[in-house]
């Protein structure tokens, strides 16, 4: 069953993030068993060359490959789909003219505006046929919700066609609110109620990072009702294993 039918059918998603360069990450992370694996761009030094790389281990793998973007970027978002990703996450979406110019960059004519090229993604020209077919129903395209305009326009962004889910970042999230890594702040969880409600009422599947690698934090966001979460991130769970078994041999 492919990302896209997961996500339609409501069935729970875990993937994670990559930020490391190297191919080894990708095959690592990919043969552990993540639903999906998202390439960031936007804050790690990955260039586009490495993403195609990432992205090319990754699908080998048999695992989906996203890329989350530097920003909304027509020109960005063709390169990457190109290279083979299977769909993209949009960061600070606000509106809904934000999430129209990521569907578009993403869908080919009649219903988007990508432009057509020959690629990895098509088979190097020999499967261009298969692959117009196949993004028009399986290229997915997933918002970032981490902006309180974003969180004021969420019925105009969730109406949108095309777009296909939403991800919280709770630290651009809180930043917007003037409250930068406040998780508890009243605002901050105002705010997070109001995604979830809206979600709720409009069937939208919601997504979350859970950025330290804490099954139990997992485990949380899976009852609060969340479809799509990334758990943790290559970084993360290098530094936190290090330290922990560092942690335990000094005591």
């Amino acid at each position: 069953m492919s990302l896209m039918e997961k996500i339609k059918e409501g069935e729970l998603t875990v993937g994670s993030w990559i930020t490391l360069a190297h191919p080894a990450i990708a095959e690592i992370m990919s043969k552990a068993g993540f639903d999906w694996l998202a390439v960031d761009l936007e804050h790690s030094v990955i260039t586009i060359r490495e993403a195609e790389e990432l992205i090319r281990v990754i699908s080998l793998a048999g695992v989906t490959p996203l890329v989350r973007l530097t920003s909304n970027n027509p020109d960005l978002i063709k390169r990457v789909m190109d290279a083979g990703s299977h769909g993209v996450i949009v960061p600070m979406v606000k509106s809904a003219e934000d999430a129209v110019i990521a569907v578009e960059s993403v869908k080919y004519p009649p219903v988007g505006k990508r432009g057509v090229g020959l690629a990895r993604a098509q088979g190097y020209g020999t499967e261009f046929k298969e692959y117009l077919k196949w993004q028009r129903d399986n290229a997915v395209v997933i918002v970032q919700v981490e902006h309180i305009d974003a969180v004021n326009n969420l019925e105009e962004i969730f109406s949108v066609e095309g777009v296909d889910g939403y991800i919280i970042g709770p630290y651009d999230l809180s930043g917007s609110l003037d409250v930068p890594g406040q998780f508890d702040h009243p605002d901050f969880l105002a705010a997070m109620d109001r995604v979830r409600v809206v979600a709720k009422k409009m069937n939208m599947t919601g997504g979350i990072h859970v950025i330290e690698p804490d099954p139990e934090q997992l485990k949380q966001r899976i009852n609060e009702g969340y479809g799509f979460i990334a758990y943790s991130l290559d970084i993360r769970m290098l530094d936190v294993a290090s330290r922990k078994g560092l942690e335990y041999i000094r005591k």
